[in-house]
């Protein structure tokens, strides 16, 4: 009877040596001393100790049926550092070695880590001097040491670029009425003769009940250039250039309610429309009639000439109009040829 339960021992002694090659060599290791044991301890009628109670440390508590053995703790070592586990194809996380002569990775195994293999993203350097919002310019520092500065051209005129070219700005044509017309009782005359009269040569451009016109004067800057055209009147065209002297503000006439202008719906707490101040440059060398202009548009838009899409024949009844600066400049070279 001993001899069977020898012999059966043995078998399952070389059985379970056999399954644990399969396993790592710490994991080998206390698999087969753990059978060794057990081999023993049925040849004596006792029960098998697990490898932690063969190094040396006991606890109360018994492995659950099925969970991998922990290795044991050495000197110097906590016990939750030597018990921390990650298993990758059978290699824990905790060995130095690499199985089969493997490098070690980054994840302490055998086997490489894909993350060692991604691109990185290539992070772009800050630059000296990023811009902030539109008009306005982010913090700088000074590589010398001077404190940053802020600089905004909503209270100045664009300086020019430093490559040396032309400076940053917008031109304009802003329509106003030289002759009477009684509007709600008042008199809506002004032309850039009045102009010429008021105090400093100067006045708020009120009046303006188009979305599309009032945004134009809330894009208007500081000392850019316009020119005064006579609107609805027997000859209209241009008699002169006016500077803008006050950015856009709200329009007083809005609120009033003896004003043709008067309007309602507007809050003085939100104003819907904006006016600026404008001020008397010069009068052009001579005037360029409507004529003309529409004359050299119908040319330009066959030619490819600068008029060919001015504002002035594609939105006619906007009373403020921007202008490209060769539309600017060819307007003014006009006034020194002969009319056509």
């Amino acid at each position: 009877m001993c001899g069977a339960i020898s012999r059966a021992a043995k078998l399952k002694a070389t059985f379970w040596n056999s399954f644990c090659s399969s396993f790592s060599p710490m994991e080998a290791v206390g698999k087969a001393a753990f059978t060794q044991n057990r081999v023993e301890a049925q040849g004596r009628g006792q029960q098998a100790r697990s490898p932690l109670q063969l190094g040396g440390q006991t606890t109360s508590r018994a492995t659950p049926r099925g969970a991998p053995l922990r290795a044991p703790v050495g000197p110097g070592q906590s016990a939750r550092r030597g018990l921390r586990e990650e298993s990758c194809g059978g290699a824990r996380r905790g060995l130095r070695g690499s199985p089969r002569g493997r490098p070690v990775s980054a994840r302490g195994c055998g086997h490489p880590d894909p993350r060692d293999s991604m691109p990185r993203a290539r992070r772009r350097p800050a630059g000296p001097d990023m811009k902030g919002p539109e008009g306005k310019r982010s913090k700088t520092k000074n590589l010398g040491g001077a404190s940053a500065q802020v600089e905004s051209s909503s209270l100045q005129r664009t300086p020019a670029s430093e490559d040396g070219g032309e400076a940053l700005g917008s031109y304009w044509l802003m329509k106003s009425e030289p002759e009477s017309r009684l509007e709600k009782g008042v008199d809506v005359k002004f032309s850039i003769e009045d102009l010429q009269a008021q105090p400093r040569q100067t006045t708020c451009w009120d009046g303006v009940r188009n979305y599309q016109a009032r945004n134009f004067l809330r894009a208007m800057r500081l000392d850019e250039e316009a020119f005064f055209y006579h609107s609805n009147c027997r000859a209209p065209g241009i008699a002169g250039l006016v500077k803008i002297v006050k950015e856009a503000y709200p329009d007083h006439t809005q609120f009033e309610k003896n004003s043709p202008h008067y309007d309602s719906s507007s809050k003085e707490d939100n104003p819907k429309w904006s006016m600026v101040d404008v001020q008397f440059v010069r009068m052009m060398k001579r005037f360029i009639p409507l004529a003309e202009l529409r004359a050299h548009h119908q040319a330009h838009k066959a030619s490819g000439g600068p008029l060919k899409n001015m504002a002035l024949f594609t939105h006619q009844r906007l009373s403020v109009q921007r202008l490209t600066r060769e539309e600017f400049d060819f307007i003014l070279s006009l006034e020194e040829k002969e009319p056509s």
